[in-house]
């Protein structure tokens, strides 16, 4: 929608085609000016439906079925949250979420192509590293057409290595790197927090918030900017030793570093 008004022809001829541009008398009407706000509103709350969902994903928090009863009819949370793999009350039976019902009763598709209810007080959207059936998973999404517009299936996971100093706290890899200037806006649109010379994002995982940072150096008359090294620390708490991130913190730092850097690293395996 892009909050864009759009007019159609109304001539017996014109056959109700589109027009390239609104007519210069509607063009300043009060009612194409409020139909601009609703179109931007729309477009801003799809947006939030999709950066919360993704939030839901990234942290693998369980929702209260009974809220996404509430939004499910809302078509901005509903393509938000249709086909993601969704578990129940038994973590081992994934399926793809197709229907909420009015009392909150999910129905998914699982991995036998069969459509079931599930009856969960709560579901969780999980972040793929802690999807055992990932690869099934991915084959039978490829099969069924399913389109995720949160990425979980295809988000890209790094796997902690198991060779890592037990000491060690940060990750060199990404040291020197050279990448276009204005980093923090860039990082911006990919969902990241930018602030200083870092930038960061948030995992709620074992119970705690873990902040994976990745450090930078921006000249303000260069147009490159040079990255330092990636760490992990507890939100209002220590910094982490490698051996201590967990799965899901480890794979978004990594992810958050490649995705800034453009590089190929062999710290971690990407699935």
């Amino acid at each position: 929608m892009d909050g864009k008004v759009a007019a159609r022809s109304t001539g017996p001829r014109a056959g109700g085609r589109p027009l390239k541009t609104l007519p210069k008398v509607l063009r300043d009407a009060p009612e194409v000016d409020r139909l601009r706000q609703l179109g931007q509103w729309l477009d801003r709350h799809a947006a939030e439906c999709l950066a919360r969902v993704d939030a839901w994903v990234v942290s693998s928090l369980p929702v209260p079925t009974g809220l996404l009863a509430r939004v499910w009819p809302d078509p901005a949370w509903r393509d938000a949250l249709r086909d993601l793999v969704v578990l129940g009350d038994d973590p081992a039976e994934p399926g793809f979420l197709r229907d909420v019902t009015d009392t909150g009763d999910l129905r998914v598709v699982n991995l036998d192509g069969e459509t079931v209810r599930l009856t969960p007080v709560s579901a969780t959207l999980p972040h793929p590293v802690r999807l055992p059936d990932l690869v099934d998973l991915r084959e039978f999404a490829e099969e069924l057409d399913v389109t995720q517009r949160v990425e979980q299936l295809h988000r890209g996971t790094w796997a902690r290595p198991d060779d890592l100093g037990q000491r060690d706290t940060t990750i060199p890899d990404f040291r020197g790197t050279t990448v276009p200037s204005r980093l923090a806006a860039r990082a911006g649109t990919l969902g990241f927090r930018a602030s200083g010379s870092q930038i960061s994002c948030r995992v709620w995982e074992a119970g705690r918030t873990v902040e994976a940072t990745l450090w930078f150096e921006e000249d303000y008359w260069s147009s490159e900017a040079t990255l330092g090294t990636l760490s992990w620390r507890v939100v209002d708490g220590p910094t982490l030793r490698l051996t201590e991130v967990g799965p899901v913190a480890w794979s978004e730092g990594m992810r958050m570093a490649t995705a800034l850097s453009g590089a190929v690293t062999g710290t971690g395996s990407k699935a």
